[in-house]
């Protein structure tokens, strides 16, 4: 599922190559949207701008008129020359918003609605979110504040909850506990102060880290999530997706099992993450 930082950067890249310019085509295969576009009609509005909240993505037209989408586990955006070859089947096309120079295409979005500004605020899911980890307001004493509310949940199933704080997925879940040394089973009641505090600090610097386009502390690079310092893309990653292989502290074999109600797959270092309720 794309992350908080994915859709980030989407955003930016669309808004950067879209903003400003007139729609010249709009097609879906989505009847909801097309019942828009045929009462409403895209063509010869103003994209005003694209950008992010959590992991949606939002697109505003002239005349009050916003395209809300997410990506769920598979669904993307792409940016096209017109006539360049798409890099995934036509069969995927769920969206085409096209400029004359551009040509942005959503694939398997599989949640897409239009709004005006006032029917966006009334949105649940939007309303409830958490503070926004690549928002430029993030105030970090709301989200601890928001994360010991959760004092019952695991801390790895707190993380999840976009309510909580928006934008973290399943990778950075289990690469934030490992990077605070803090079991994703522990129980956010059982974590320290300074444990708190830590897991907010660090859940920020790692999403900022993958959205800076020169990043002066972790290294990252376009297309490839970082958590660690290493420049080897072997090594960017502290324990997602390393079942059995050593920590890279302490050289314990990573563990992994399915994790609470959407059974997501967790990974930890038994050693370096001990449980503690």
């Amino acid at each position: 599922m794309p992350e908080g930082d994915t859709i980030f950067r989407a955003a930016r890249a669309m808004n950067r190559a879209l903003a400003g310019k007139k729609v010249t085509r709009f097609e879906s295969v989505l009847p909801k949207l097309t019942r828009v576009n045929e009462d409403k009609g895209l063509v010869g509005r103003t994209i005003e701008s694209v950008t992010a909240s959590g992991k949606w993505n939002l697109i505003r037209f002239s005349g009050d008129l916003i395209l809300l989408t997410h990506m769920r586990m598979n669904g993307s955006w792409h940016l096209y020359r017109p006539g360049e070859r798409w890099q995934r089947p036509r069969s995927d096309m769920r969206i085409i918003i096209e400029t004359v120079d551009l040509v942005a295409v959503g694939f398997n979005v599989p949640v897409a609605e239009f709004h005006s500004e006032q029917s966006l605020r009334r949105k649940p899911e939007l309303r409830q979110l958490g503070e926004d980890l690549l928002s430029e307001d993030f105030d970090a004493q709301a989200a601890l504040e928001k994360l010991k509310t959760q004092a019952d949940q695991e801390i790895g199933t707190a993380l999840l909850d976009q309510r909580v704080m928006a934008g973290i997925g399943n990778v950075y879940k289990s690469e934030i506990c490992f990077a605070c040394k803090v079991s994703p089973f522990a129980l956010v009641h059982s974590l320290n102060e300074n444990q708190v505090r830590s897991v907010v600090e660090t859940a920020y610097k790692f999403l900022k880290a993958n959205v800076r386009e020169a990043s002066d502390g972790i290294a990252t690079y376009a297309g490839f999530r970082r958590t660690t310092r290493h420049r080897n893309p072997a090594e960017r990653l502290w324990v997602y997706g390393r079942r059995g292989l050593p920590c890279r502290t302490c050289g314990t074999k990573i563990e992994s099992k399915k994790h609470a109600l959407d059974a997501r797959v967790t990974f930890w270092c038994p050693k370096c993450q001990p449980i503690s309720r």
